[in-house]
């Protein structure tokens, strides 16, 4: 397979303006598997209760994602309940539970020991050390969360050291950097070791930093957005399914990752949970990528 996921899989409570959905389908792995289905071969490594409902087992398959690197423990699966507002920005959470995610300890077959892209979502720094000590892998992209920046910060960037690419929102990579200005977050964020870095901006859409070139992609203008908890992951299921399928990794074609990241995390805000990018085809997408050429493209 060309690439792997390591991360949550999780039931989501959610609760928005425009409607409400419980124990449906969630975790960082999950979104990030489905979305990077759509262009390469893709593992996914997490950990699920006996109580996970078997029709997400059999929708990864379907999506032709492996899921032998998924355990199945004794108790409960990792639950998050939240609520958003109209402007749908950072959720309140009204509760979680870790269950059987909070002793989490990935488990890698012979098969998913090379790979393309290894995707560590936003789980324990020690955990991340971990897996890429165990997978080989030619380009390493990396997430976190202000939790990881707060309290393990010095093994976050051991991490960081190690990582190609770093995928983060505007909050973290202020936090991370210690400067509020984006510009000089992210000088200071790619001197700590990432060769480009990948701001998610949400509704302002994304920024990619490499070396000393920037590329800006405005988000895709939606009437409605149901639901914008998968978005990021999303974004970076598309951005390295594109970076895998082609192989190449250079600025140009980094930009066009970002496009084509951008466009399914646009899906994914259109439906609750998955259902916005489980009955798309490569038309549908290429079309949304094709859009953001004409949001930016004019002549002076």
């Amino acid at each position: 397979m060309n690439v792997i996921a390591v991360g949550s899989i999780a039931l989501d409570t959610i609760k928005t303006p425009f409607g409400e959905v419980k124990d449906v389908l969630g975790g960082s792995a999950s979104y990030f598997s489905i979305s990077a289905s759509y262009f390469t071969s893709v593992g996914i490594i997490g950990v699920v209760g006996r109580d996970f409902p078997r029709e997400f087992i059999d929708l990864f398959k379907k999506m032709g994602i492996e899921t032998s690197g998924i355990k199945f423990e004794e108790g409960r699966t990792f639950r998050w309940a939240g609520e958003y507002g109209y402007d749908l920005g950072n959720p309140k959470t009204l509760d979680l539970q870790l269950n059987v995610f909070e002793k989490f300890e990935p488990e890698i077959s012979d098969e998913m020991r090379d790979v393309e892209i290894l995707f560590l979502a936003a789980i324990h720094p020690e955990l991340q050390m971990k897996v890429m000590k165990e997978i080989n892998a030619k380009l390493v992209l990396s997430d976190t969360r202000d939790h990881w920046i707060k309290g393990e910060r010095n093994r976050l960037l051991d991490v960081l050291k190690k990582t190609n690419g770093l995928l983060i929102n505007e909050e973290e990579a202020r936090m991370l950097s210690q400067e509020y200005n984006i510009l000089k977050a992210a000088r200071a964020i790619m001197k700590m070791g990432p060769q480009f870095l990948v701001i998610k901006r949400g509704e302002y859409g994304a920024v990619l930093f490499y070396k000393d070139r920037i590329f800006y992609v405005p988000a895709y203008p939606l009437e409605v957005v149901f639901d914008p908890t998968g978005a990021g992951d999303s974004f970076a299921g598309g951005f390295a399914g594109f970076l895998a399928h082609t192989g190449d990794y250079s600025f140009d074609n980094l930009k066009k990752a970002v496009v084509y990241g951008s466009a399914m995390g646009s899906f994914a805000v259109e439906k609750f949970s998955i259902e916005g990018l489980v009955n798309l085809n490569e038309g549908d997408i290429f079309e949304r990528a094709k859009k953001f050429r004409e949001f930016v493209e004019f002549e002076l």
